[in-house]
């Protein structure tokens, strides 16, 4: 059957984002040592292919979902940023751990792997919007002020996965847990049991979604702290009275669908189910059908009826390759525009075979390394989640 994927129309933006234009003032490329390839270069699948052969079993390739086809057709794992870090913790015997995904998924990686094993990022430009929008000394100035108000002892830091390794180490030293959007709400159901108030990192939408939708509290419990604000733009009542305190962080991905997107694809396509990642907006998700994570979208439309319709509202990445598997289905995605994860797209083929000739060399390129007393402190808050009641198995522990 032929697919009924229809390509969202191109902007410059777009375009520039999949390397078909440039903006010197903007990117922040990194140069790498020695020879880039050409994006034009026609052997540059053939060159993946042999050196990822040379490497053997000594290098293990992770993809994230959002990463292009170029370079997932190389990935030996595919799944989201927890699940590909856990992957690679059960792999001890791969020197290497080629990560296609963005900076704070490879600092996981290393926090979970072992000291003998190499955590390599394609390119170090590959950051995550979110995951910058908590600095450590922000977050830290914010513990302040809870300080001086006599919450911080009542407060629980839950920080999203999407966060740095100096987020994760800062909850671990403070008594919080990481979660993902799978299990946010396990992790607020722990935090809650500790304390009266919980403050929420990055992610506001996520926090928010958990927080009003799933535990019933309402969008009055909640306030949102802008770290660029004395006081993140709060009066001192405020955070005393707020039981979720949401850090002003969003994707920049899933923060662009509206409701507005929602009501134009139910008015064109009668019928459409509307599923949509829970850091989408608050409006956006009270008004779609099915709610969830990577893996939930997944399996969602994995086993949709054939005839179905959908609309997706996640990484265009993603929602193209579900569509063109399951051409039986009708899916689309919820934005009449492209939009890709500008910083996912980073990881070309270019630098995934530069990385694997590289390693092929003997010279280990752009390798991810964290901190060791951060380490620790990241894995406490880690090790709190994999413990939340129905929590999946725990990695193996990183010797």
């Amino acid at each position: 059957m032929t697919s009924t994927w229809v390509e969202p129309s191109n902007t410059a933006t777009a375009l520039l984002l999949l390397g078909r234009g440039s903006d010197p003032a903007t990117e922040r490329g990194v140069e790498c040592p020695g020879d880039l390839p050409a994006p034009s270069d026609p052997d540059l699948v053939a060159r993946a292919a042999a050196a990822k052969a040379a490497l053997g079993t000594k290098v293990f390739v992770l993809g994230h979902h959002y990463q292009r086809d170029e370079v997932i057709q190389f990935a030996d794992v595919t799944g989201d940023s927890f699940k590909l870090a856990r992957e690679a913790a059960a792999r001890p015997d791969a020197e290497y751990i080629v990560f296609c995904g963005v900076h704070f998924m490879a600092e996981s990686a290393d926090i979970l792997t072992s000291d003998a094993q190499k955590v390599i990022l394609p390119d170090l430009a590959a950051g995550c919007s979110m995951a910058d929008m908590a600095v450590l000394s922000q977050v830290e100035t914010a513990w302040d002020v809870l300080t001086e108000l006599g919450v911080a002892a009542d407060t629980v830091p839950v920080t999203y996965m999407n966060s740095s390794a100096d987020i994760k180490g800062f909850v671990g030293r403070n008594g919080g847990v990481v979660c993902t959007s799978s299990n946010a709400k396990r992790a607020l159901d722990w935090a809650y049991q500790q304390g009266s108030k919980v403050l929420f990192l990055p992610d506001q939408h996520l926090g928010r979604n958990t927080a009003v939708l799933e535990m019933g509290l309402s969008l009055d419990d909640c306030v949102l702290y802008d770290p660029h604000k004395p006081g993140g733009g709060l009066t001192p009542q405020q955070l005393r009275d707020a039981k979720m305190i949401l850090w002003r962080g969003h994707c920049s991905v899933h923060g662009r669908f509206t409701l507005d997107s929602v009501n134009d694809v139910r008015a064109r396509v009668p019928g459409v189910n509307v599923l949509v990642h829970p850091e989408c907006r608050h409006e956006v998700v009270t008004a779609a059908d099915h709610v969830g994570s990577t893996e939930y979208i997944i399996k969602t439309i994995e086993a949709a009826p054939a005839g179905s319709a959908w609309a997706v509202g996640t990484e265009l990445n993603l929602v193209r390759r579900l569509a063109l598997a399951h051409p039986d289905k009708q899916i689309m995605f919820l934005d009449k525009a492209v939009c890709y994860c500008s910083t996912m797209n980073r990881i070309d083929l270019p630098h995934l075979v530069w990385a694997l000739e590289e390693l092929v060399a003997g010279r280990v390129v752009n390798q991810i390394t964290v901190e060791e007393d951060t380490a620790h402190h990241a894995r406490v808050a880690l090790d709190q989640m994999l413990a939340l009641p129905g929590a999946d198995t725990p990695p193996p522990t990183a010797s």
